[in-house]
C-alpha cells in the first residue's frame, strides 16, 4: 500500500470502507431483502458512490506503484460498482416498464466468471500482505465465483444465494475493520487496532 510518506498519504482505508458497503449491500440484497427488486434503484446509488471512492484509490495507488491494490481497485470500480449501478438500474426499469423484449440475464454469468477468473488468479498476490486482507479476498473470491455459477445455471439459488451473502458479509466486516485499524494506527502512530502478518513472508 502507499503511504510511504513520500507520496501521497494511503488512500486504501477508503478503498475498504467502498468494498464494505458494497459487501454490507449485496448481503441484503442475497440473504434478507423480501422484495430484492425494490432496492436495486437505491443500490445502483450506493454503488456509484463507491465507484467515485474505489476508481480515485486506484489512481492513487498506482501512481504510488502498488500495481496489486491500484489494479483490483480499479477493476472494482468499473465492474464491481459503475457497470453494477447501471445493471440495476436496467434491470429495475425492465421489471417496472414490462419491456416487451424481456432481458438475458445469462450474460452477467459469462461476466461474472471474466471477474472471477480475475479476483482468483490474483489472490496469491495478497498472500504477502496482512493475513487480514488475505482472508477478505480469500471470501470474495468464493462470493464472485459462487455468483458466476449462480447467473450461469450451475449452482441453483436457493443453495447459492446464502454462500455468496456470508462470503460478502464476511468480506465486508473484515475490509471495515483494516480500514478503521489503518486510520487509528496511522493517527496515533502505534498499534491501536492489530493487523496481522502475512501468509507469506
Amino acid at each position: 500500500m502507499s503511504g510511504d510518506g513520500k507520496g501521497w498519504a494511503n488512500p486504501a482505508p477508503a478503498g475498504l470502507v467502498a468494498l464494505g458497503v458494497a459487501c454490507f449491500t449485496f448481503y441484503y440484497l442475497l440473504n434478507g431483502a423480501p422484495k430484492p427488486a425494490a432496492i436495486l434503484p437505491l443500490l445502483a446509488c450506493w454503488l456509484l458512490g463507491g465507484f467515485v471512492v474505489q476508481v480515485l484509490v486506484g489512481i492513487i495507488e498506482l501512481m504510488e506503484g502498488n500495481s496489486t491494490g491500484g489494479n483490483v481497485f480499479t477493476v472494482f470500480s468499473a465492474f464491481f460498482m459503475l457497470a453494477g449501478a447501471a445493471e440495476f438500474m436496467v434491470k429495475y426499469f425492465a421489471a417496472a416498464n414490462k419491456w416487451a423484449i424481456p432481458l438475458d440475464t445469462r450474460i452477467d454469468g459469462w461476466a461474472w466468471a471474466a471477474l472471477a477468473i480475475f479476483i482468483v488468479s490474483w489472490t496469491p498476490a495478497y498472500f504477502k500482505g496482512t493475513s487480514i486482507l488475505s482472508t477478505a479476498v480469500v471470501l470474495l473470491d468464493v462470493a464472485v465465483v459462487t455468483i458466476a455459477g449462480m447467473d450461469l445455471g450451475l449452482i441453483s439459488k436457493v443453495s447459492g444465494d446464502p454462500i455468496a451473502a456470508y462470503g460478502l458479509l464476511f468480506c465486508g466486516i473484515l475490509a471495515l475493520y483494516l480500514s478503521a485499524a489503518l486510520i487509528l494506527n496511522t493517527a496515533f502512530g502505534k498499534s491501536v487496532l492489530p493487523i496481522t502478518g502475512p501468509w507469506i513472508k
